[in-house]
């Protein structure tokens, strides 16, 4: 028998990381939880997630889109590159349309984007197929 997927959330709300974790245990994920960038960036190694779900707008209002940099481009972060990133926000706009000339744009790209509030179904396909594809599998969820 597979062993569970492992997901971390990176979200500062407390109550979305408390329903979309109650939903993804409910599915036999195991979740794990972090309330800020850097305390998501820390508890890598701590929980060696399959999935990240990252919100955007955290401590200042594009912190989600540093950490997905983060994990997919600075060295101490390689063990988690391939690690697929589902990013879930409030701004209906993804990063090509929010930076559209901004020549870093692709180093902040997600691997998913789902916008709030969750559409459950689409939510839960989405999780199953980053964790089927892996990461760059597309970012418009």
């Amino acid at each position: 028998m597979a062993k569970p997927a492992k997901i971390l959330i990176i979200d500062d709300d407390p109550d979305f990381r408390a329903s979309v974790t109650s939903l993804l245990s409910g599915c036999g994920y195991v979740v794990f939880e972090a309330a800020s960038g850097k305390e998501g960036l820390e508890k890598l190694a701590q929980y060696n997630p399959d999935l990240i779900l990252l919100d955007i707008m955290m401590e200042c209002c594009v912190e989600g889109y540093g950490v997905n940099q983060a994990v997919k481009w600075r060295d101490e972060y390689r063990a988690w590159r391939r690690v697929p990133v589902v990013m879930i926000s409030s701004i209906q706009e993804g990063p090509e349309e929010l930076f559209p000339m901004a020549p870093e744009a692709a180093m902040i790209q997600p691997d998913y984007y789902i916008t709030k509030p969750l559409d459950i179904p689409t939510f839960l396909e989405t999780v199953r197929m980053a964790l089927e594809r892996g990461p760059s599998g597309g970012a418009g969820a």
